[in-house]
C-alpha cells in the first residue's frame, strides 16, 4: 500500500506561466506518443510529470528543450513560440538547465574536475569560476568527495553532483528527469529537500517527471498524469489523490493519504 503522509502546500498569486504546452501530439512512425497533450508551468513552481515508464514523460522534456519538434501543437517560453527555436538558442536564452536520468557527468574525472569542465564552458567570467564551484560544493556538501572520480560516487552523490554541474549555468528552469529512480529512502529524501530549496532560495522553476508517485508528489506544488498518450488529470497533490479517473488509471484503491 502506497501511503503520503505530507503534501507541501503553497499557493502562487497571479501565476505567470515560464513554459506553455499547447494541444501537444507526437507520433513516432505508427506509434502514438502523445495525443492532444496541454499544461502550463508557472515561474516559481515546482511541476510534476507522473506515469508509468513509455508513456511520454521524458519525451516532452525532449519536446520542451527542442531535441525533438511535435507533429502538431504549440510550445511557449513566456509567450514565445520556440517550436522553431535550436536546442542551443532555447537553453542559453530561456536558461534552461536539465538533469538526465542516467549519466551527465564524466566518470572518469573528479567530481571536483567534472565541475571545473562545464564551468568553463558555461560561465564566461573566468574570474567566477573558482567562486561558484566552491559554493556549488559547499551547498551540496560535497568537499569530503572533491578528489574522488565520479564513477566511484554513490547514487545519491551522482545525482547531487549532475543537479551542481546543471546549475552552474544558473538557470531559471530546471528539469529533472527521473531524478528518484533506483535510489534509497534516505537519499530521496534529501533530493526532495534539495529540490525544495532551489525553489525557495533561487526562485528556479522546476519540473520533475517520475514514476513513482509517493515520491514525487511529496516535494511538488501541482502534478499532471499521464496516460494512454494523454493527460488524465491535473492539480495539486490533494486533488489528485481524489481524482477518479487518476486512482482508476494509476493510483489504484490502495492508495491512501494520512
Amino acid at each position: 500500500m502506497a501511503v503520503i503522509k505530507k503534501f507541501r502546500i503553497r499557493s502562487f498569486k497571479n501565476p505567470q506561466p515560464i513554459i506553455s504546452l499547447e494541444n501537444i501530439s507526437l507520433s513516432f512512425g505508427n506509434r502514438k506518443i502523445l495525443d492532444n497533450v496541454s499544461f502550463k508551468i508557472n515561474h516559481g513552481q515546482i511541476l510534476g510529470m507522473l506515469g508509468p515508464n513509455g508513456v511520454g514523460k521524458s519525451t516532452i522534456f525532449n519536446l520542451i528543450t527542442g531535441l525533438i519538434k511535435p507533429d502538431y501543437g504549440k510550445i511557449s517560453f513566456n509567450g514565445t513560440v520556440v517550436n522553431d527555436y535550436p536546442i542551443y538558442l532555447r537553453t542559453t536564452k530561456f536558461k534552461i538547465g536539465y538533469v538526465p536520468q542516467y549519466g551527465g557527468y564524466f566518470g572518469d574525472l573528479t567530481l571536483l574536475e567534472n565541475l571545473k569542465a562545464i564551468a568553463e564552458i558555461v560561465i564566461i567570467d573566468e574570474n567566477s569560476i573558482k567562486f561558484k564551484i566552491d559554493q556549488l560544493i559547499a551547498k551540496f556538501e560535497l568537499d569530503a568527495i572533491r578528489d574522488t572520480k565520479a564513477k566511484y560516487l554513490s547514487g545519491g552523490q551522482k545525482k547531487k553532483l549532475v543537479i551542481a554541474l546543471a546549475l552552474l549555468s544558473e538557470p531559471k528552469i530546471l528539469l529533472l528527469d527521473e531524478c528518484f529512480a533506483a535510489l534509497d529512502v534516505l537519499t530521496i529524501k534529501m533530493l526532495q529537500e534539495i529540490i525544495v530549496n532551489l525553489q525557495t532560495e533561487s526562485n528556479i522553476t522546476i519540473c520533475i517527471c517520475d514514476h513513482q508517485a509517493r515520491d514525487l508528489l511529496s516535494c511538488v506544488d501541482v502534478a499532471v498524469i499521464l496516460s494512454n498518450c494523454k493527460i488524465i488529470a491535473q492539480g495539486t497533490p490533494n486533488d489528485l489523490i481524489n481524482n477518479v479517473e487518476a486512482k482508476n488509471a494509476y493510483f489504484g484503491d490502495s492508495f491512501k493519504f494520512y
